[in-house]
């Protein structure tokens, strides 16, 4: 079932990057679902309790691609959910620190990654001021949408780095904004729907 999500929902459309497919390969998304396994690798979101849901493969596949996330890179995740988004990342980089806001998700996701993935850190907390101590991030991953970048993830990124985020109310874009020489770079890459970003400098 793994294999036919990526190679009939995903490589079909605009994902291409090798490393991102094949590590969507590896995870077993049903393990991070509440859903029968054989719903789990439907491309549209599914709940993983407290009101939460999971995103769809397709928007994980492309917000992971647009990272470009590569094996040193640190990577910073704002919303942990189930965990499954920060697995996706620890197969590509070299450490994860991922937030959640539901201490319950927290908890439950610290529990399912600890024996795969020793180097992904899960923090419970507001994602939007980021997490300092692992700062700079190469990488920031934000899954729910807010009316601007939060500042301090802004602050936390490394020269070169990139994040990726939903932006907006009611339209949201997904956007990269790429640290450059030069100034920060931004693109929008989609139209998507997420839920409102909480914290301090969320909705």
């Amino acid at each position: 079932m793994r294999n036919r999500m990526v190679d009939e929902q995903l490589s079909a459309r605009d994902i291409h990057d090798e490393r991102v497919l094949a590590a969507l390969r590896r995870v077993p998304r049903h393990e991070y679902v509440e859903a029968d396994p054989i719903d789990a690798y439907d491309d549209r979101p599914l709940p993983i309790g407290h009101g939460v849901t999971i995103s769809q493969p397709y928007i994980v596949a492309l917000m992971t691609q647009a990272l470009a996330v590569n094996d040193t890179d640190r990577v910073l995740e704002v919303g942990t959910g189930s965990g499954y988004g920060a697995a996706v990342l620890a197969e590509l980089a070299a450490h994860v620190t991922t937030i959640e806001m539901i201490e319950p998700l927290a908890i439950a996701a610290r529990a399912r990654l600890a024996d795969r993935y020793g180097h992904v850190e899960v923090v419970s907390g507001d994602g939007t001021i980021g997490h300092p101590p692992r700062a700079p991030y190469d990488a920031i991953s934000v899954t729910a949408a807010g009316p601007t970048i939060p500042p301090p993830l802004l602050e936390q990124l490394a020269p070169g780095g990139r994040l990726v985020m939903p932006v907006g109310r009611g339209v949201e874009r997904l956007v990269r904004l790429t640290r450059g020489p030069d100034g920060d770079v931004t693109e929008e890459l989609t139209a998507v729907r997420f839920v409102p970003l909480q914290g301090r400098h969320g909705a």
